[in-house]
Protein backbone atom coordinates (compact mmCIF):
# COMPACT_ATOMS: atom_id res chain seq x y z
CA UNK A 1 0.00 0.00 0.00
CA UNK A 2 2.73 2.37 0.67
CA UNK A 3 4.74 1.81 -2.45
CA UNK A 4 0.71 2.68 -4.30
CA UNK A 5 0.86 5.96 -2.31
CA UNK A 6 3.85 7.24 -3.38
CA UNK A 7 3.35 6.00 -6.80
CA UNK A 8 0.08 8.34 -7.01
CA UNK A 9 1.86 11.36 -5.54
CA UNK A 10 4.57 10.82 -8.13
CA UNK A 11 2.61 10.71 -10.77
CA UNK A 12 0.07 13.79 -9.69
CA UNK A 13 3.09 15.60 -9.79
CA UNK A 14 4.57 14.61 -13.18
CA UNK A 15 1.88 15.02 -15.01
CA UNK A 16 1.08 19.19 -14.76
CA UNK A 17 5.22 18.69 -15.24
CA UNK A 18 5.05 17.21 -18.62
CA UNK A 19 1.97 19.43 -19.78
CA UNK A 20 4.29 22.17 -19.15
CA UNK A 21 6.78 21.32 -21.00
CA UNK A 22 4.61 20.07 -23.73
CA UNK A 23 3.07 23.22 -24.02
CA UNK A 24 6.77 24.74 -24.72
CA UNK A 25 7.49 22.81 -27.58
CA UNK A 26 4.40 22.97 -29.03
CA UNK A 27 4.32 27.25 -28.72
CA UNK A 28 8.09 26.67 -30.39
CA UNK A 29 7.07 24.32 -33.26
CA UNK A 30 4.01 26.32 -34.31
CA UNK A 31 5.72 29.91 -33.83
CA UNK A 32 8.41 28.39 -36.28
CA UNK A 33 5.85 27.70 -38.91
CA UNK A 34 5.26 31.62 -38.53
CA UNK A 35 9.12 32.50 -39.26
CA UNK A 36 9.50 30.29 -41.76
CA UNK A 37 7.29 32.51 -44.12
CA UNK A 38 9.99 34.70 -43.98
CA UNK A 39 12.37 32.71 -45.43
CA UNK A 40 15.47 30.92 -45.01
CA UNK A 41 17.22 33.22 -43.49
CA UNK A 42 14.64 33.75 -40.67
CA UNK A 43 14.33 30.44 -39.77
CA UNK A 44 18.07 29.60 -39.10
CA UNK A 45 18.71 33.00 -37.20
CA UNK A 46 15.25 32.02 -34.60
CA UNK A 47 16.74 28.22 -35.03
CA UNK A 48 20.27 29.53 -33.60
CA UNK A 49 18.60 32.09 -31.15
CA UNK A 50 16.15 29.00 -29.69
CA UNK A 51 19.60 27.00 -29.18
CA UNK A 52 20.91 29.64 -27.43
CA UNK A 53 18.05 29.96 -25.06
CA UNK A 54 18.55 26.61 -24.23
CA UNK A 55 21.39 27.12 -22.95
CA UNK A 56 21.13 29.89 -21.11
CA UNK A 57 17.99 27.78 -19.11
CA UNK A 58 20.93 25.46 -17.95
CA UNK A 59 21.97 28.96 -16.28
CA UNK A 60 19.36 29.59 -14.29
CA UNK A 61 18.48 26.25 -13.64
CA UNK A 62 21.06 26.97 -10.45
CA UNK A 63 18.14 29.05 -8.77
CA UNK A 64 15.33 26.92 -9.95
CA UNK A 65 16.11 23.49 -9.06
CA UNK A 66 18.18 24.42 -6.31
CA UNK A 67 15.05 26.44 -4.79
CA UNK A 68 12.53 23.61 -5.61
CA UNK A 69 14.71 21.15 -3.49
CA UNK A 70 15.69 23.46 -0.91
CA UNK A 71 12.08 24.72 0.01
CA UNK A 72 10.79 21.07 -0.76
CA UNK A 73 12.90 20.12 1.96
CA UNK A 74 12.19 22.83 4.35
CA UNK A 75 8.61 22.27 3.40
CA UNK A 76 8.58 19.06 4.71
CA UNK A 77 10.25 20.08 7.67
CA UNK A 78 7.55 22.61 8.46
CA UNK A 79 10.12 25.08 9.05
CA UNK A 80 9.03 28.73 7.96
CA UNK A 81 12.26 30.78 8.09
CA UNK A 82 13.91 27.60 6.30
CA UNK A 83 11.27 28.23 3.38
CA UNK A 84 11.99 31.61 3.23
CA UNK A 85 15.59 31.77 3.66
CA UNK A 86 15.40 28.96 0.26
CA UNK A 87 13.27 31.83 -1.59
CA UNK A 88 15.73 34.86 -0.94
CA UNK A 89 18.65 32.51 -1.78
CA UNK A 90 16.53 31.91 -5.45
CA UNK A 91 16.02 35.10 -5.97
CA UNK A 92 19.46 36.51 -5.31
CA UNK A 93 20.67 33.71 -7.67
CA UNK A 94 18.34 35.20 -10.39
CA UNK A 95 20.05 38.75 -9.16
CA UNK A 96 23.51 38.09 -9.76
CA UNK A 97 22.64 36.18 -12.79
CA UNK A 98 20.45 38.26 -14.60
CA UNK A 99 22.23 41.40 -15.67
CA UNK A 100 25.01 39.33 -16.53
CA UNK A 101 23.27 37.70 -19.36
CA UNK A 102 20.37 40.45 -20.07
CA UNK A 103 22.57 43.38 -20.63
CA UNK A 104 26.20 41.70 -21.61
CA UNK A 105 24.09 39.93 -23.84
CA UNK A 106 22.37 42.81 -25.35
CA UNK A 107 25.76 44.35 -25.75
CA UNK A 108 27.80 41.63 -27.41
CA UNK A 109 24.37 39.98 -29.72
CA UNK A 110 26.24 40.90 -33.05
CA UNK A 111 29.28 38.88 -32.03
CA UNK A 112 27.05 36.37 -30.38
CA UNK A 113 24.93 36.21 -33.88
CA UNK A 114 28.02 36.06 -35.75
CA UNK A 115 29.59 32.96 -33.21
CA UNK A 116 26.34 30.87 -33.16
CA UNK A 117 25.78 31.09 -37.36
CA UNK A 118 29.73 30.31 -37.92
CA UNK A 119 30.06 33.85 -39.99
CA UNK A 120 28.17 36.20 -41.73
CA UNK A 121 24.86 36.25 -44.55
CA UNK A 122 21.21 37.58 -44.34
CA UNK A 123 20.71 35.63 -41.35
CA UNK A 124 23.44 37.80 -39.59
CA UNK A 125 21.07 40.84 -39.30
CA UNK A 126 18.11 38.80 -38.52
CA UNK A 127 19.66 36.88 -35.69
CA UNK A 128 20.91 40.53 -33.78
CA UNK A 129 17.40 41.68 -34.34
CA UNK A 130 15.74 38.79 -32.74
CA UNK A 131 18.82 38.95 -29.17
CA UNK A 132 18.26 42.19 -29.35
CA UNK A 133 14.77 41.67 -27.57
CA UNK A 134 15.56 38.31 -26.34
CA UNK A 135 18.35 38.83 -24.33
CA UNK A 136 16.83 41.12 -22.20
CA UNK A 137 13.73 39.18 -22.15
CA UNK A 138 15.94 36.54 -20.25
CA UNK A 139 15.19 38.98 -17.40
CA UNK A 140 11.53 37.50 -17.35
CA UNK A 141 12.06 34.00 -18.39
CA UNK A 142 14.59 33.80 -15.77
CA UNK A 143 12.57 35.28 -12.46
CA UNK A 144 9.37 32.47 -14.31
CA UNK A 145 12.04 29.43 -13.39
CA UNK A 146 12.90 30.96 -9.98
CA UNK A 147 8.99 31.28 -9.39
CA UNK A 148 8.13 27.73 -10.84
CA UNK A 149 11.04 26.29 -8.52
CA UNK A 150 9.62 28.04 -5.55
CA UNK A 151 6.11 26.81 -6.17
CA UNK A 152 7.48 23.06 -7.32
CA UNK A 153 9.15 23.08 -4.08
CA UNK A 154 6.02 24.15 -2.30
CA UNK A 155 4.47 20.84 -4.12
CA UNK A 156 2.20 22.44 -6.62
CA UNK A 157 3.17 21.75 -10.12
CA UNK A 158 -0.06 22.79 -11.75
CA UNK A 159 0.11 26.19 -11.19
CA UNK A 160 3.37 26.62 -13.51
CA UNK A 161 1.49 24.22 -15.86
CA UNK A 162 -1.56 26.82 -16.11
CA UNK A 163 1.44 29.63 -16.18
CA UNK A 164 2.95 27.76 -19.08
CA UNK A 165 -0.07 27.01 -20.89
CA UNK A 166 -1.22 31.01 -20.31
CA UNK A 167 2.37 32.19 -21.82
CA UNK A 168 2.43 29.95 -24.52
CA UNK A 169 -1.16 30.34 -25.55
CA UNK A 170 -0.77 34.42 -25.27
CA UNK A 171 2.43 33.57 -27.95
CA UNK A 172 0.45 31.64 -30.19
CA UNK A 173 -2.04 34.20 -30.56
CA UNK A 174 0.61 37.43 -30.44
CA UNK A 175 3.14 35.74 -33.06
CA UNK A 176 0.83 35.76 -36.23
CA UNK A 177 0.25 39.21 -34.86
CA UNK A 178 3.40 40.86 -34.77
CA UNK A 179 5.61 39.12 -37.23
CA UNK A 180 2.77 38.74 -40.08
CA UNK A 181 0.14 41.61 -38.95
CA UNK A 182 2.49 44.52 -37.80
CA UNK A 183 5.11 43.26 -39.99
CA UNK A 184 8.13 43.12 -36.98
CA UNK A 185 9.24 40.06 -38.55
CA UNK A 186 11.73 37.92 -36.62
CA UNK A 187 11.52 40.62 -33.78
CA UNK A 188 8.01 40.10 -33.77
CA UNK A 189 8.41 36.66 -32.61
CA UNK A 190 11.01 37.75 -30.24
CA UNK A 191 8.75 40.08 -28.53
CA UNK A 192 5.80 38.02 -28.95
CA UNK A 193 7.53 35.47 -26.52
CA UNK A 194 8.72 38.01 -23.92
CA UNK A 195 5.49 39.59 -23.60
CA UNK A 196 3.33 36.09 -23.36
CA UNK A 197 6.16 35.37 -20.54
CA UNK A 198 5.65 38.73 -18.50
CA UNK A 199 1.89 38.44 -18.37
CA UNK A 200 2.47 34.95 -16.82
CA UNK A 201 5.66 36.06 -14.97
CA UNK A 202 2.95 38.82 -13.19
CA UNK A 203 0.38 36.13 -12.42
CA UNK A 204 2.89 33.44 -10.89
CA UNK A 205 4.47 37.15 -8.67
CA UNK A 206 0.65 37.40 -7.45
CA UNK A 207 0.18 33.39 -6.62
CA UNK A 208 3.51 33.77 -4.36
CA UNK A 209 1.66 36.61 -2.47
CA UNK A 210 0.96 34.67 1.10
CA UNK A 211 2.96 31.82 0.06
CA UNK A 212 6.53 30.51 1.15
CA UNK A 213 6.71 31.54 4.47
CA UNK A 214 4.18 34.22 5.06
CA UNK A 215 5.85 37.19 6.83
CA UNK A 216 8.67 39.12 5.76
CA UNK A 217 12.12 38.99 7.58
CA UNK A 218 13.44 42.08 8.93
CA UNK A 219 17.24 43.50 7.81
CA UNK A 220 19.23 40.93 9.81
CA UNK A 221 17.75 38.51 8.43
CA UNK A 222 18.64 39.49 5.10
CA UNK A 223 21.78 40.10 6.29
CA UNK A 224 22.09 36.41 5.78
CA UNK A 225 21.41 36.54 2.12
CA UNK A 226 24.81 35.71 0.79
CA UNK A 227 24.59 32.39 2.83
CA UNK A 228 21.20 31.59 1.40
CA UNK A 229 22.91 32.30 -2.39
CA UNK A 230 25.69 30.01 -1.56
CA UNK A 231 23.51 27.29 -0.86
CA UNK A 232 21.13 27.51 -3.44
CA UNK A 233 24.48 27.10 -6.16
CA UNK A 234 25.94 24.19 -3.95
CA UNK A 235 22.19 22.86 -4.55
CA UNK A 236 21.37 23.96 -8.13
CA UNK A 237 24.94 24.11 -9.61
CA UNK A 238 25.31 20.68 -10.30
CA UNK A 239 22.44 20.27 -11.61
CA UNK A 240 22.92 23.23 -14.51
CA UNK A 241 25.80 21.39 -15.35
CA UNK A 242 24.10 18.36 -16.03
CA UNK A 243 21.75 20.45 -18.09
CA UNK A 244 24.19 22.00 -20.03
CA UNK A 245 26.83 18.93 -20.35
CA UNK A 246 23.25 17.10 -22.06
CA UNK A 247 22.68 20.13 -24.48
CA UNK A 248 26.33 20.61 -25.52
CA UNK A 249 26.23 16.80 -26.15
CA UNK A 250 23.37 16.96 -28.24
CA UNK A 251 24.95 19.47 -30.35
CA UNK A 252 27.89 17.91 -30.95
CA UNK A 253 26.29 14.86 -31.75
CA UNK A 254 24.70 16.35 -34.69
CA UNK A 255 28.31 16.89 -35.70
CA UNK A 256 29.03 13.41 -35.61
CA UNK A 257 25.90 12.78 -37.13
CA UNK A 258 27.47 15.01 -40.14
CA UNK A 259 29.63 12.31 -41.11
CA UNK A 260 27.42 10.07 -42.43
CA UNK A 261 25.25 12.33 -45.02
CA UNK A 262 23.37 15.31 -45.00
CA UNK A 263 19.66 13.07 -45.45
CA UNK A 264 21.20 11.44 -42.05
CA UNK A 265 21.32 15.11 -40.29
CA UNK A 266 17.86 15.70 -41.07
CA UNK A 267 16.26 12.66 -40.32
CA UNK A 268 18.34 12.69 -36.80
CA UNK A 269 16.72 16.33 -36.06
CA UNK A 270 13.24 15.34 -37.12
CA UNK A 271 13.55 11.93 -35.07
CA UNK A 272 14.64 14.21 -32.12
CA UNK A 273 11.67 16.53 -32.44
CA UNK A 274 9.50 13.55 -32.47
CA UNK A 275 11.11 11.57 -29.75
CA UNK A 276 10.37 14.80 -27.15
CA UNK A 277 7.31 13.81 -26.52
CA UNK A 278 8.73 10.78 -24.81
CA UNK A 279 11.60 12.14 -22.87
CA UNK A 280 10.01 15.39 -21.42
CA UNK A 281 7.60 12.53 -20.00
CA UNK A 282 10.99 10.50 -18.57
CA UNK A 283 11.87 14.43 -17.00
CA UNK A 284 8.60 15.25 -15.45
CA UNK A 285 9.04 12.19 -13.39
CA UNK A 286 12.75 13.21 -12.35
CA UNK A 287 11.21 16.39 -11.52
CA UNK A 288 8.45 14.65 -8.65
CA UNK A 289 10.72 12.63 -7.78
CA UNK A 290 12.90 15.02 -6.81
CA UNK A 291 10.64 16.93 -5.05
CA UNK A 292 9.12 14.38 -3.55
CA UNK A 293 12.03 13.05 -2.07
CA UNK A 294 13.58 16.52 -0.24
CA UNK A 295 10.15 16.56 1.29
CA UNK A 296 9.96 13.55 2.79
CA UNK A 297 13.88 13.78 3.73
CA UNK A 298 12.84 17.56 5.05
CA UNK A 299 10.06 15.73 6.80
CA UNK A 300 12.50 13.31 8.64
CA UNK A 301 11.39 9.96 6.92
CA UNK A 302 13.76 8.06 5.38
CA UNK A 303 11.74 6.34 2.49
CA UNK A 304 13.75 6.77 -0.63
CA UNK A 305 14.70 3.03 -1.16
CA UNK A 306 10.85 2.91 -1.84
CA UNK A 307 10.19 6.30 -3.92
CA UNK A 308 13.40 4.80 -6.22
CA UNK A 309 11.73 1.67 -6.54
CA UNK A 310 8.50 3.32 -8.01
CA UNK A 311 10.49 6.10 -9.78
CA UNK A 312 11.83 3.39 -11.63
CA UNK A 313 8.57 1.59 -12.00
CA UNK A 314 6.58 4.89 -13.31
CA UNK A 315 9.36 5.89 -15.18
CA UNK A 316 10.56 2.23 -17.12
CA UNK A 317 6.47 1.83 -17.76
CA UNK A 318 6.84 5.28 -19.62
CA UNK A 319 9.89 3.87 -21.32
CA UNK A 320 8.92 0.50 -22.39
CA UNK A 321 5.93 2.43 -24.35
CA UNK A 322 8.46 5.04 -25.69
CA UNK A 323 10.14 2.32 -26.95
CA UNK A 324 7.63 -0.18 -28.27
CA UNK A 325 5.10 3.22 -29.67
CA UNK A 326 8.10 5.05 -31.76
CA UNK A 327 9.40 2.67 -33.70
CA UNK A 328 6.29 1.45 -35.02
CA UNK A 329 4.93 5.31 -35.57
CA UNK A 330 7.95 5.71 -37.19
CA UNK A 331 6.78 6.30 -40.81
CA UNK A 332 3.83 8.69 -39.29
CA UNK A 333 6.17 10.50 -37.61
CA UNK A 334 8.43 11.25 -40.50
CA UNK A 335 5.36 12.12 -42.62
CA UNK A 336 3.88 14.59 -39.67
CA UNK A 337 6.93 16.66 -40.26
CA UNK A 338 6.58 16.52 -44.63
CA UNK A 339 9.00 13.91 -45.06
CA UNK A 340 6.70 11.19 -45.64
CA UNK A 341 9.18 9.31 -48.47
CA UNK A 342 12.45 9.78 -49.96
CA UNK A 343 16.18 9.43 -48.11
CA UNK A 344 15.33 11.50 -44.97
CA UNK A 345 12.41 9.13 -43.88
CA UNK A 346 13.59 6.46 -44.67
CA UNK A 347 16.94 7.56 -42.41
CA UNK A 348 14.31 8.71 -39.72
CA UNK A 349 12.26 5.60 -39.51
CA UNK A 350 15.41 3.22 -39.58
CA UNK A 351 16.58 5.67 -36.36
CA UNK A 352 13.67 5.76 -34.58
CA UNK A 353 13.00 1.64 -34.92
CA UNK A 354 16.71 1.32 -33.37
CA UNK A 355 15.93 3.48 -30.53
CA UNK A 356 14.41 1.17 -28.31
CA UNK A 357 16.74 -0.12 -26.33
CA UNK A 358 18.13 3.32 -25.54
CA UNK A 359 14.75 5.04 -24.50
CA UNK A 360 14.35 2.14 -22.12
CA UNK A 361 17.54 2.96 -20.42
CA UNK A 362 16.73 6.48 -20.35
CA UNK A 363 13.89 6.72 -18.81
CA UNK A 364 15.38 3.98 -16.16
CA UNK A 365 18.28 6.17 -15.53
CA UNK A 366 16.53 9.76 -15.51
CA UNK A 367 13.69 8.26 -12.90
CA UNK A 368 16.03 7.74 -10.38
CA UNK A 369 17.97 10.25 -10.90
CA UNK A 370 15.43 12.32 -9.44
CA UNK A 371 15.62 10.52 -6.33
CA UNK A 372 19.24 11.20 -6.33
CA UNK A 373 18.75 14.92 -6.98
CA UNK A 374 16.33 15.13 -4.25
CA UNK A 375 18.83 13.66 -1.56
CA UNK A 376 21.49 15.65 -2.28
CA UNK A 377 23.84 13.54 -4.39
CA UNK A 378 23.42 15.78 -7.76
CA UNK A 379 26.90 16.03 -8.14
CA UNK A 380 27.45 12.85 -8.52
CA UNK A 381 24.77 12.64 -11.48
CA UNK A 382 26.64 15.72 -12.87
CA UNK A 383 29.95 13.33 -12.88
CA UNK A 384 27.71 10.71 -14.38
CA UNK A 385 26.09 12.72 -16.96
CA UNK A 386 29.67 14.43 -18.12
CA UNK A 387 31.35 11.29 -18.78
CA UNK A 388 28.46 8.99 -20.21
CA UNK A 389 28.64 12.07 -22.78
CA UNK A 390 32.08 12.26 -23.30
CA UNK A 391 31.81 8.39 -24.01
CA UNK A 392 28.64 8.87 -26.05
CA UNK A 393 30.57 11.16 -28.63
CA UNK A 394 33.39 8.95 -28.71
CA UNK A 395 31.26 5.42 -29.51
CA UNK A 396 29.34 7.45 -32.00
CA UNK A 397 32.64 8.26 -33.83
CA UNK A 398 33.62 5.39 -33.90
CA UNK A 399 30.14 3.64 -34.48
CA UNK A 400 29.43 6.14 -37.34
CA UNK A 401 30.06 4.20 -40.67
CA UNK A 402 27.22 1.97 -39.63
CA UNK A 403 25.42 4.86 -40.02
CA UNK A 404 22.46 5.89 -37.89
CA UNK A 405 22.18 2.30 -36.46
CA UNK A 406 25.71 2.41 -34.66
CA UNK A 407 24.40 6.02 -33.50
CA UNK A 408 22.26 4.56 -31.99
CA UNK A 409 24.03 1.54 -30.58
CA UNK A 410 26.40 4.31 -28.89
CA UNK A 411 23.98 6.06 -27.26
CA UNK A 412 22.58 2.67 -25.33
CA UNK A 413 25.72 1.38 -24.66
CA UNK A 414 26.73 4.54 -23.25
CA UNK A 415 23.32 5.26 -21.10
CA UNK A 416 24.01 1.41 -20.13
CA UNK A 417 26.98 2.18 -18.45
CA UNK A 418 25.61 5.77 -16.85
CA UNK A 419 22.73 3.37 -15.40
CA UNK A 420 25.73 1.06 -13.87
CA UNK A 421 27.33 4.20 -12.41
CA UNK A 422 24.09 5.34 -11.19
CA UNK A 423 23.37 2.29 -9.66
CA UNK A 424 26.63 2.79 -7.42
CA UNK A 425 25.54 5.93 -6.67
CA UNK A 426 22.20 5.26 -5.78
CA UNK A 427 23.76 2.18 -3.35
CA UNK A 428 25.67 4.74 -1.21
CA UNK A 429 22.94 7.48 -1.10
CA UNK A 430 20.35 5.28 0.33
CA UNK A 431 22.67 4.34 3.22
CA UNK A 432 23.67 7.66 4.13
CA UNK A 433 21.79 11.16 5.56
CA UNK A 434 21.08 13.68 3.17
CA UNK A 435 23.91 16.40 2.90
CA UNK A 436 20.51 18.78 2.81
CA UNK A 437 19.73 18.00 6.25
CA UNK A 438 23.59 19.32 7.65
CA UNK A 439 24.53 22.64 9.55
CA UNK A 440 22.13 24.96 10.03
CA UNK A 441 19.44 23.89 7.94
CA UNK A 442 19.45 20.42 9.67
CA UNK A 443 15.62 19.95 10.84
CA UNK A 444 14.84 19.81 14.78
CA UNK A 445 13.42 16.12 14.28
CA UNK A 446 16.89 15.33 13.14
CA UNK A 447 18.99 16.95 15.60
CA UNK A 448 16.73 15.63 18.47
CA UNK A 449 17.45 12.05 16.63
CA UNK A 450 21.45 12.49 16.56
CA UNK A 451 21.29 13.68 19.90
CA UNK A 452 19.46 11.06 21.17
Amino acid sequence: MDGRRHRRRLVSLAAPVYCELLAGVAAGIVGMVWVAGLGGPAVAAVAVATNVENVLLGVILMAGSGTTVLVAGARGAGDAAAVRAAVRGGWAVWALVTPLVAVGGYLAREPLARLVLGGGGDALPLATAYFAVALPGMTVFFATNVVDGILKGMGDTRTPMRLALLANGLILVLDPLLVVGCGMGVQGAATATVAGRSVALAWGLLVLRGVAGGRHDGPARWRGIVGDARRTVAVGLPMSVDFVVRMAGSLALVGVVARIGVDEVAAYGIATKGMYVATMAFYSVRQAAAIHTAHLLGAGREERRVVGRQALLVAGALGLTAALALPASAPWIMRAFGTGTGAVADAGTLYLRCLAPYLLLLACFIGVAGVCEGSGASPALARITACGVAGQLALAYALSPYGLPGICAAMAAATAAQCVALARVWSRVRARPSPLLSGERRTPRTRSKRRG
